[in-house]
């Protein structure tokens, strides 16, 4: 057979690529399905352009016209799911050591694109491939004729494909993308007739020679595609490049419950801080937190700024919210979690009942939630729930929970129970859920949407580069598919940021950027308070004028409401913020 070699047509930009910026993120490890998710509400709901890097776990997946047939051993025994995708080609694998690309990008072309469109655009993905392999020393790499990818020696006896290319485009925007064999386990590819080509091999760089790492390899596909899509322009973002099982809690790495940290007896040291820690602080949580470029921060002791002290006022209305939560036996997240505004909100009439018991299965680095073992939960819970928001005569109820990743459905149906009730009791009452991310879990998911809340809340919490470090058993990306999947769902979502633990200004604004493009509605931003010595240091306080200007970035950026200021929190004005979105 002979074997020709394609010349790239050139590629162009349209005008709106060339005058926005290229938001590049890293995003680590990540689930077929969740990626798949931000995806599809990036392609839908902005016309930013957006560049996923990421890895999978082991997945082959099967595109639109593929043949199951190609896949010629046995998926489960290996460990790997399959998947049928919305895009071109045929069957392929992913998984860790290969390096993942979906630009999500505003297409030049006709309306909608067509056949010269997706063959200019499939060729300036290969063309990227093609350039960062040369720039990382592995030269002598091109196009087969009729064969979309990138192959190593095309003109050679044995050409074999090191990048696998699959796109949808559609209404002028682009989906899915690359896949770039860095280092992964090759036997995986045993399994499958890769993109139903049976005549060529696959390689990778480690099998070409070339010791590079994927950070390495993400640093060149990230330069090089926002000169090829952003004018130079690049917002760049990355999740920590060091994931350590032990960074979760022992209770999400499965060996059970454990006590929560005294003062004075932090965990064994995993990595040493990058300067001395503050006296009690868990040594591994700030190992994390230099890891991630943050110092040990502010002495516990430190006064406050004037704008941060709260005056207590227990009048009459908080004594008798108090009350009612006492005669139900029921727990608010106001309490459990040290919430600055509860004289207020109290005051006013407002709640947020926190349910599942007041346990987590989590243990986030901000968060004074009790992390031993749970409880079962309560059958009789939602009822006592609905009971409150009656007693209280409340025009919105804000429902939260704790992670129970111990529960199959991770407390989906509870939530969803909950809801329920409160409207069977209380049919004029607005109710708002504030949920974990359920595992990513998307029949857990459908369960909580399948209730309608008027608000689906889920909190992203930091930006992407300190997600690991205060967050270990969450993920910047599964959040993110989260709030799209909800937003997908035709739901009015809302999130919130947390400020004061060693974020920067622009970061924060990336990640509003990512939020607002994938359809979520309302934010809210507060400044970081250190519940105990065995938290998250407080690395700087952030200034009221800081919060108006975040306010007014976000009402730029397209979010319909945002709530910021020092003392805000997640459920701080949810009814007033509800109305607002809804306009």
């Amino acid at each position: 057979m002979a074997v020709g070699v394609r010349p790239a047509p050139a590629a162009t930009v349209s005008p709106s690529q060339a005058a926005a910026p290229l938001n590049t993120r890293w995003l680590g490890r990540v689930s077929y399905p969740d990626a798949h998710a931000l995806q599809h509400a990036l392609f839908s709901n902005s016309d930013r352009n957006h560049l996923l890097l990421l890895e999978h776990p082991h997945v082959f997946t099967l595109g639109a016209r593929g043949d199951q047939s190609n896949i010629v051993g046995d998926p489960e025994a290996l460990g790997a799911d399959v998947i049928k995708v919305d895009r071109g080609g045929d069957v392929t694998y992913h998984g860790p050591g290969q390096l993942v690309g979906y630009p999500i990008l505003t297409v030049p072309g006709k309306r909608g694109g067509g056949m010269a469109d997706t063959a200019a655009y499939v060729h300036s993905v290969e063309q990227l491939i093609i350039d960062t392999l040369a720039q990382l020393g592995l030269s002598g790499c091109g196009r087969l004729d009729d064969y979309p990818g990138v192959w190593v020696d095309p003109q050679g006896a044995t050409p074999r494909k090191i990048a696998a290319i699959g796109v949808r485009l559609s209404r002028g925007r682009s989906m899915h993308g690359f896949a770039l064999n860095v280092a992964p386990d090759m036997a995986y590819f045993d399994a499958i007739v890769p993109c139903g080509i049976s005549q060529f091999g696959v390689t990778s760089l480690k099998e070409e020679g070339v010791d590079a790492t994927m950070r390495e390899v993400v640093d060149a596909v990230s330069a090089l595609a926002a000169t090829q899509w952003g004018s130079g322009h690049e917002v760049r973002a990355d999740v920590s490049w060091k994931v350590r099982p032990q960074d979760l809690s022992a209770f999400t790495r499965g060996e059970g419950p454990g006590e929560i940290p005294k003062v004075g007896q932090p965990a064994q040291p995993v990595a040493p801080p990058a300067q001395p820690s503050s006296e009690g602080s868990p040594v591994r949580l700030l190992g994390r937190l230099a890891e991630a470029g943050v110092s040990a921060g502010m002495d516990i002791t430190e006064r406050k700024p004037e704008w941060m002290r709260v005056k207590a006022d227990m009048g009459p209305q908080y004594r008798r919210l108090k009350g009612v939560m006492r005669e139900l036996d029921l727990v608010t997240v106001c309490e459990e979690a040290g919430c600055p505004n509860i004289f207020d909100c109290w005051n006013d009439g407002t709640a947020t009942f926190m349910i599942l018991g007041e346990r987590c299965t989590r243990k986030c680095g901000f968060c004074l939630v009790d992390t031993r073992k749970p409880e079962p939960p309560s059958a009789d819970e939602p009822s006592r729930v609905a009971e409150a928001v009656q007693k209280m005569a409340l025009e919105y109820a804000v429902v939260t929970m704790v992670a129970r990743d111990d529960l199959d459905d991770g407390g989906a149906q509870a939530v969803a129970r909950t809801v329920e009730a409160i409207r069977a009791k209380n049919p004029q009452t607005r109710v708002e859920v504030l949920i974990s991310d359920l595992k990513g879990d998307p029949d857990s998911l459908a369960t909580v949407f399948d209730c309608a809340p008027d608000v689906l809340n889920h909190n992203i919490e930091t930006v992407s580069r300190l997600q690991r470090a205060v967050r270990p058993s969450a993920s910047y990306a599964r959040s993110l598919a989260v709030l799209a999947r909800a937003s997908q769902a035709g739901l009015v979502t809302k999130t919130s940021i947390i400020v004061g633990m060693g974020e920067t200004f622009d970061e924060v604004i990336a990640t509003m950027t990512d939020l607002a493009s994938v359809g979520v509605d309302i934010v809210t931003i507060g400044q970081y308070l250190r519940p105990t010595t065995n938290h998250v240091p407080i690395a700087r306080w952030w200034h009221p004028n800081e919060f108006q200007r975040l306010a007014a970035i976000g009402h730029e950026l397209g979010l319909s409401h945002v709530e910021a200021s020092p003392l805000t929190r997640s459920s701080y004005h949810a009814k007033q913020a509800e109305s607002s979105a809804r306009r």
